[in-house]
């Protein structure tokens, strides 16, 4: 099992583990639509995403979206999306992939990694805190629906 940096070569097998990923979130399947949304990232270099492979076959994935601190005025990396597919669960791809993402991170001086899950995804929750992610009880965030 290895990880690394996806490409537009990947972008085939990679749209069909993100279709599944949105999926999860109730969303409905789109594969076409995913593999123009990921093309459109990589292309216009609005995210990072790492890709897990066993044997050549995609095994997971994790999109990094960079963003800043003004107070610290240094590079945050919002760890927005990490997804396995289901036969490779248990098997430390989600461990490979946060190793990746974590090391990535380090390298472009990034000051830290945020992510949110949802609550009742304990099986993330339970990755992130063994990771030493500390959930946030100092602030709210909020969103604002536009469309």
């Amino acid at each position: 099992m290895n990880s690394f940096l996806a490409q537009a070569d990947h972008i085939e097998d990679l749209s069909r583990l993100f279709d599944r990923y949105r999926v999860f979130y109730n969303q409905e399947s789109d594969v076409v639509s995913c593999q123009q949304f990921l093309h459109e990232r990589l292309q216009n270099r609005d995210s990072v995403i790492f890709v897990a492979e066993d044997n050549q076959v995609l095994t997971g994935f994790t999109q990094l979206y960079p963003s800043f601190s003004s107070v610290s005025m240094k590079r945050v990396w919002i760890l927005n999306d990490l997804f396995v597919a289901e036969d490779y669960r248990r098997q430390g791809v989600a461990t490979l992939l946060m190793d990746t993402a974590e090391q990535y991170a380090v390298e472009s001086g990034a000051i830290r990694i945020v992510l949110a899950t949802q609550v009742s995804n304990l099986s993330a929750q339970k990755l992130y805190e063994s990771r030493r992610y500390i959930q946030d009880k100092d602030f709210y965030h909020y969103a604002l629906r536009l469309g």
